[in-house]
């Protein structure tokens, strides 16, 4: 049974033979859950930004996925502080930005984070971006390549994965995501349950999250209206054509990924979520300027897994596209 169909069958409440194992978590690492980096805030469209800056010189944005924060490059960021001005934003109604009246559609969450950018007037900027975020930063880099000197990425809701042709295409995943899209049961397990929060991040981190990790989490969406930014986001996954803003979207940045040659890095881990055996393979094949940097065992998201990794990759590709 996959990992996608034991974490479907849960937010259910089925029990299977194979959650207790599928729940075992790994006693190491250790990962920090506090911080000192400095949190900022801009004004943005009527509502406002924030982000964490940590560091001088060429900028470096952090770019975060559903239902993640800045939070998520916490240990990360000192990496790359040493010598670049490490930025991690949070999303239009994410961590402690503002929560407009927006139906947070993923070309919605693209303007605000590209006026996120101008408004801090960055130039020759590295995108960094995980899940959503990762599609975000790629779909900047294609409307602004000169602005953008390089891009690294993991876990992206991205090509070849996205878009699906049909649900049928995604496998084991296809129920979990017709489930979230039931407008019954997604509202139900989204909005009431608050289950992208409370069972499906610490569900996709090979570690137990500890209370100040949850804590910080949770803190964003503590009442249920809070949380229409979670539920858009698996709503706004291009599958058989719809939303068909999303569809032409996503498809447009299949085609810059297949022409780009901007230095690109792809960070991977297992036994990951997104058949990374595949994904890195049509990346390798697709992508010109690409390098591969593979961190060690973790599931989605990632940064929670191995942030020491990713940051000591981040640092070395970053020393040698400044040589």
């Amino acid at each position: 049974m996959t990992y996608a169909r034991i974490l479907l069958l849960s937010l259910l409440g089925v029990s299977t033979p194979f959650m207790a194992t599928s729940n075992v978590k790994l006693p190491l690492p250790v990962i920090e859950e506090t911080h000192q980096i400095e949190q900022r805030s801009i004004e943005i469209k009527g509502s406002w930004m924030t982000y964490l800056e940590q560091g001088e010189g060429k900028p470096v944005v952090f770019v975060h996925g559903n239902p993640t924060s800045s939070y998520s490059w916490r240990n990360i960021m000192p990496y790359i502080a040493d010598t670049h001005r490490a930025i991690a934003v949070d999303l239009i109604g994410m961590g402690d930005s503002g929560k407009p009246d927006i139906d947070y559609t993923f070309k919605e969450q693209y303007r605000y984070f590209s006026r996120f950018i101008n408004r801090l007037e960055l130039d020759e900027v590295i995108l960094i971006g995980h899940d959503w975020g990762a599609a975000i930063a790629w779909l900047y880099a294609k409307k602004h390549p000169r602005k953008v000197a390089g891009l690294a990425f993991m876990e992206g809701v991205l090509p070849p994965q996205f878009p699906a042709e049909s649900y049928e295409s995604l496998g084991p995943v296809a129920d979990f995501f017709r489930t979230l899209r039931d407008p019954v049961l997604g509202p139900m397990l989204v909005i009431d349950q608050n289950m992208w929060i409370e069972q499906a991040l610490p569900a996709s981190v090979n570690r137990t999250l500890g209370d100040q990790a949850m804590d910080a989490y949770r803190a964003p969406y503590l009442v249920p209206e809070s949380r229409k930014p979670l539920l858009a986001w698996p709503n706004q996954l291009p599958i058989a054509g719809e939303p068909t803003q999303t569809d032409r979207l996503m498809r447009g940045i299949k085609r810059f990924m297949r022409r780009t040659d901007m230095p690109t890095l792809y960070v991977y881990g297992s036994p990951s979520v997104e058949r990374s055996p595949q994904v890195l393979e049509w990346y390798v094949e697709n992508i010109d300027e690409l390098e591969t940097s593979y961190v060690g065992q973790g599931l989605h998201y990632l940064p929670e897994d191995q942030p020491d990794a990713i940051g000591r990759a981040l640092e070395d590709w970053l020393r040698r596209l400044d040589d």
